[in-house]
């Protein structure tokens, strides 16, 4: 047996409740980790909810959670990872949990700590895959909305080493951040797109949208063409001819995460971790991340 936080109906973070769930065994390919840290992401917040019922309906119990980090403590047949090596990735059982199962895990670098190590994962696939699409080269201008998130954080980083000229918009607790990172800093909301041409009167090549802030129209207007924007947080982007780039199986870029982690060991690449939390403490950590009082990645560990 081990310890696991889950739910057994939608509702705010009191539904979360530590239990007792068996360990689970891995199949061929696979390993178990005994999970060292797990990230706590926005989408599990939405599924807890329930507002994401359409879409992801639930089977209770649910057992949230799916960026892990920690060290292999079982293969399966033909696994590619071993007992003791230190791995991390997207779990396909477990998550908020003692023990998780891997079928793609990554070897960690030494150099990165667990707690990196799974906050990385979704954001940092997330970024890479963004940038991916829009193709954005050396001597482009980027705009980036949402920047001071923590896919925005790491988009700005990763465009800022290909040589890409980069804006974000972002909070004014965020714009001094962004300038440290390589980015000219621009504040969000009513506005912005007067302020952004203010800063780049020869106008953005593209547009990389996370923050589903109703933005689309003014980003198409500023590219000039569709194709050259994308969001990965406005469900309206059809509406627009725009991208929408929701992360499903046909659309990830796994082989991101071993470049990510090399460019954290050599310290190119930050991801902000707001807080840390006991696996006990999960309610407390979903209230902090709805309320955003986490600044960065909210991490659990187990």
């Amino acid at each position: 047996m081990s310890s696991a936080i889950t739910y057994s109906r939608y509702g705010g973070p009191d539904v979360l409740t530590l239990t007792e769930v068996d360990a689970p065994e891995p199949g061929p390919g696979q390993v178990r980790i005994k999970v060292r840290a797990v990230a706590v992401n926005p989408i599990d917040l939405k599924i807890r909810s329930g507002i994401m019922e359409g879409v992801f309906p639930a089977e209770f119990p649910v057992l949230p959670g799916s960026d892990v980090a920690g060290v292999v403590d079982k293969a399966g047949e033909g696994a590619a990872a071993s007992v003791g090596d230190e791995v991390f990735g997207v779990a396909s059982v477990g998550g908020y949990s003692e023990y998780a199962l891997l079928d793609r895990p990554v070897a960690k670098p030494e150099d990165v700590n667990f707690e990196t190590a799974a906050a990385l994962v979704t954001v940092g696939e997330t970024a890479y895959r963004g940038l991916h699409h829009l193709d954005a080269q050396e001597g482009d201008t980027l705009l980036i909305h949402g920047a001071g998130g923590s896919v925005g954080t790491i988009a700005v980083q990763l465009a800022v080493l290909r040589g890409v000229t980069v804006v974000g918009t972002a909070g004014e607790h965020d714009l001094g951040r962004l300038t440290q990172l390589g980015a000219t800093a621009v504040a969000y909301g009513e506005g912005w797109a007067e302020r952004v041409r203010a800063a780049f009167p020869q106008g953005v090549d593209r547009v990389f949208d996370a923050s589903g802030a109703g933005v689309l129209a003014d980003s198409v207007a500023l590219t000039g063409d569709a194709a050259r924007v994308i969001t990965i947080a406005d469900m309206s982007a059809a509406q627009h001819g725009v991208r929408f780039s929701g992360g499903g199986p046909a659309d990830r870029f796994p082989e991101a995460l071993p470049q990510l982690a090399e460019l954290i060991a050599a310290g190119r690449l930050v991801v902000p971790i707001g807080a840390t939390y006991p696996l006990a403490e999960a309610a407390q950590a979903h209230a902090d991340v709805e309320a955003r009082r986490a600044r960065g990645k909210a991490v659990l560990t187990p």
